[in-house]
């Protein structure tokens, strides 16, 4: 598959970083333009290494650009898409995303009305840092979600990463990234709930989480290996009562609930 020729993003964050790393690194784009609202880029690969070119404020998207990502919250996204839109019209064949779980499209309207070809492109992959973000991309599943010409120019982005796509009609993104959030944010504050158990049970601070995570490590093998139901072991699938039982009794109230 023949790389991208231009591609802009609009947001240097950790998606946007990520995402532009991820693709540099793939040899899926020959020119990276990422725009931001600092007069000087982020300490990052990209710029560094002069892989990407940084530019303070929006810019319009040059001829030849495929796709315009914007990287920004979900708050600020109608307003990109407002001030973007206010540049002049797309390049000829070019799509426009928004990095949104739960939006639909409807916010890129703006956008649309200037001819661009609109979707959102939603990597289902936790980016808590800007370049292992890149590194946790390929791979990834990525919800693909607008118009025909936007989710094939969206395919071709992913199959560059090896990401495979999920088709998420609009009306139904709420709940897909509910799925999302309930996959990936509830495991932070399940491991600190545990921790904080095991420090009470004796084991220092330091070495409480390093402890959990071999553990959680080989559930996460066991549940892409046997399926959910069948990598769920100890007391509960044994029908071991009063285990639990000690447990409940052992526990506060809060931590009882949970």
């Amino acid at each position: 598959m023949s790389p991208l020729d231009h591609l802009v993003i609009v947001g240097p964050g950790r998606a946007g970083l990520s995402l532009g790393y991820a693709l540099v690194q793939a040899e899926a784009v020959l020119n990276l333009i990422v725009c931001g609202r600092r007069a000087e880029p982020p300490t990052h690969p990209l710029f560094t290494q002069g892989l990407a070119e940084y530019c303070f404020g929006l810019v319009r998207p040059q001829a030849g650009t495929a796709a315009v990502f914007l990287a920004v919250p979900d708050a600020v996204i109608p307003e990109m898409a407002h001030a973007l839109a206010g540049l002049g019209p797309a390049p000829e064949g070019c799509a426009a995303f928004h990095l949104s779980g739960a939006l639909s499209t409807e916010v890129l309207a703006p956008l649309h009305s200037r001819g661009y070809a609109i979707g959102s492109f939603h990597p289902l992959q936790a980016l808590a840092h800007p370049v292992t973000g890149a590194e946790r991309l390929p791979g990834s599943w990525v919800a693909v979600t607008g118009a025909p010409e936007a989710v094939g120019v969206a395919r071709r982005i992913a199959a560059a990463l090896g990401s495979p796509v999920l088709a998420v009609p609009e009306s139904r993104r709420p709940l897909y990234h509910a799925a999302a959030v309930m996959a990936s944010n509830f495991l932070p504050p399940l491991l600190d709930a545990a921790s904080r158990l095991l420090e009470r049970a004796g084991v220092p601070y330091e070495d409480a989480l390093p402890a959990l995570l071999p553990l959680v490590r080989g559930t996460l093998e066991n549940i892409a290996e046997r399926g959910v139901e069948g990598a769920v072991t100890g007391p509960v699938p044994r029908g071991y009562v009063e285990t639990v039982g000690l447990h409940l009794r052992a526990l506060e109230d809060t931590d009882r609930r949970l």
